[in-house]
């Protein structure tokens, strides 16, 4: 099978051009970044040669290219200006991906606050994506949704919950999925009961589709399977310990699927992620 691109994600702090001398430092073979404020609307426009620079630097590389969309996104969202500020934000990163290489755009499922508010917040999200998922599929970055945490009256935290979201926008191919293990975990799937990752990727293939998986965040957990808490830990320091990510590397549906991990980094110079990847990689071998 094929192994996995193993990366992290990367800070920008003085521009994209840090994120690439940050994954030489931290051997990272994939990386992930904001293009503007994690927990803000703000959308700066980018530096055209910064752009081109870190476009050149990752294709220099072979290193694949993921943007985290801000983590207000809410697609789902009772308030009006929340879903119109969320439509921009992706529309916005989707341009700063096609400007700067970058492979996808990930972005969380979000949540319909109110429990009456249901089936009106997957509307939402059918009028909000499609039209950018038929933008995307002409070329450029894919959408990459990313199951939550579990708080909050989530549209997608565990897997089964796919099933609707994606049936609310037809099952565009143009939308991918990205797999991440705190939040799987902490949703309630016990990911280190043996065999459960491998039956939480099977049970992900069976929902969304073979193909489908097209991205994976590698985060242990500080809180329990349930927990509805995204706190996450370093690789086997955590709730989940080290033999989930082994199943995880093993399973078919990660075959060649770029591997992110989004954990404490211990600083400037990445000690965790650098430690992190390693461990992954000697497990992804040892698969």
């Amino acid at each position: 099978m094929d192994l996995p691109l193993i990366g992290a994600h990367s800070p920008t702090t003085g521009g994209l051009a840090t994120a690439l001398s940050y994954v030489d430092r931290v051997g990272a073979g994939a990386l992930q970044v904001y293009v503007s404020n994690s927990r803000g609307w703000a959308l700066p426009p980018g530096d055209p040669e910064q752009d081109r620079a870190f476009r050149a630097g990752i294709e220099e590389r072979d290193t694949p290219a993921y943007i985290h969309a801000s983590l207000l996104v809410n697609l789902g969202s009772p308030t009006p200006a929340t879903v119109e500020h969320s439509v921009a934000t992706l529309r916005h990163a989707l341009a700063r991906g096609r400007a700067t290489g970058a492979a996808g755009v990930v972005f969380h499922a979000g949540q319909a606050v109110d429990p009456g508010h249901f089936d009106n917040a997957l509307k939402q999200v059918r009028e909000a994506l499609l039209p950018l998922l038929d933008e995307t599929a002409a070329g450029g970055p894919q959408l990459l949704v990313e199951p939550s945490a579990g708080g909050g009256r989530c549209l997608a935290a565990r897997i089964g919950d796919l099933a609707p979201y994606l049936d609310a926008v037809e099952h565009h191919p143009a939308l991918g999925v990205c797999f991440d293990t705190c939040h799987i975990w902490a949703a309630g799937h016990d990911l280190a009961t043996p065999g459960g990752t491998a039956a939480a990727l099977d049970e992900l293939v069976a929902v969304a589709g073979a193909g489908r998986l097209r991205l994976v965040h590698a985060n242990d957990s500080k809180d329990g399977c349930g927990s509805r808490r995204d706190r996450h830990e370093n690789v086997a320091a955590g709730t989940l310990g080290r033999a989930p990510f082994a199943e995880l590397l093993a399973h078919p549906a990660v075959a060649g699927v770029p591997v992110i991990v989004e954990t404490p980094s211990e600083g400037a110079a990445g000690t965790g992620h650098a430690r992190d990847i390693a461990t992954l990689a000697t497990l992804a071998c040892r698969s």
